[in-house]
């Protein structure tokens, strides 16, 4: 606003007869600038999105990010987020962008090697950060792909559980238009898990609990669990016994790979992406 009221003025001054030759030659410079200045902002703010945590567990978690391929990375790859707690981070100011997002469990520095490392979820870095290494299975996903503004097309997000479960999670935009719901796993997937998927933590970490249930892919590998072979199409590859577990817990988060008519969520110029952590807790 203020600078479009600097351009009326400079207007009002251009067009007057009481000017210098010269300052009526310098002012129309002075407004292409401002102009092309008033553009660039516009554009960035519209196509600018963030992306808020928050930690609504009883426990602290460490929070990774992965940017997807022919994305640029975020400003942080990882970071530490204590109960109640919240943070954020900025996307791209040409708001296009794909990546992931999830929450490690039971982390610790080792006190001999100095390395750090999670009891789920770990990217295997040694350190906090993440830096460009996605987590190691099991572990609830949150996947996002904004659009660029000027495609006109939707932004898409989702829980997956298509690598298992380790935390309850839910992401919901804030403002933009369509549909704009949340998906959510908010229900616990551990205390359903079946004997044979489930991760128990270490007495040293966990107390012996189960922390995280691996997905059947995860557990036995195979074509018809995994959704490869002749089993990699949507029309081959199905619900199994071990999937619908999952989906009985979490109904909008994907369980298996070909998961989408119920799991795929869209929402247009939205401003924010809400990420939560224990959303039900």
């Amino acid at each position: 606003m203020a600078v479009a009221h600097l351009l009326l003025q400079l207007s009002a001054a251009a067009g007057g007869n009481g000017g210098s030759r010269n300052s009526r030659m310098v002012i129309p410079a002075i407004l292409l600038i401002l102009l092309q200045l008033l553009l660039f902002t516009a554009l960035s703010v519209d196509g600018a999105a963030s992306f808020s945590f928050t930690n609504a567990c009883q426990h602290p978690v460490w929070v990774g990010a992965l940017h997807g391929a022919s994305s640029p990375p975020l400003a942080s790859s990882g970071f530490y987020l204590a109960p109640s707690a919240t943070s954020r981070l900025d996307a791209p100011s040409s708001g296009a962008w794909s990546g992931t997002f999830w929450a490690r469990t039971g982390c610790g520095v080792d006190s001999t090697t100095g390395r750090f490392s999670c009891a789920t979820a770990d990217c295997g870095t040694g350190d906090v950060a993440c830096q460009g290494r996605g987590p190691a299975p099991p572990v609830s996903l949150v996947e996002v792909t904004l659009a660029a503004p000027s495609s006109g097309g939707p932004d898409f997000y989702d829980v997956s559980l298509v690598d298992g479960f380790n935390v309850p999670v839910r992401v919901a935009p804030s403002g933009g238009g369509g549909d704009c719901r949340p998906a959510a796993c908010a229900g616990d997937v551990n205390a359903m898990c079946p004997a044979d998927l489930r991760v128990v933590a270490s007495s040293s970490s966990g107390g012996g609990g189960v922390v995280a249930c691996k997905s059947a892919c995860g557990a036995y590998g195979g074509a018809r669990y995994c959704c490869t072979g002749q089993y990699g199409t949507p029309a081959t590859c199905g619900p199994t016994n071990y999937s619908q577990v999952f989906k009985s817990v979490c109904p909008s988060a994907y369980s298996y790979a070909y998961d989408d008519a119920s799991s795929t969520f869209t929402c247009s110029g939205a401003s924010t992406y809400d990420v939560t952590f224990c959303p039900g807790s």
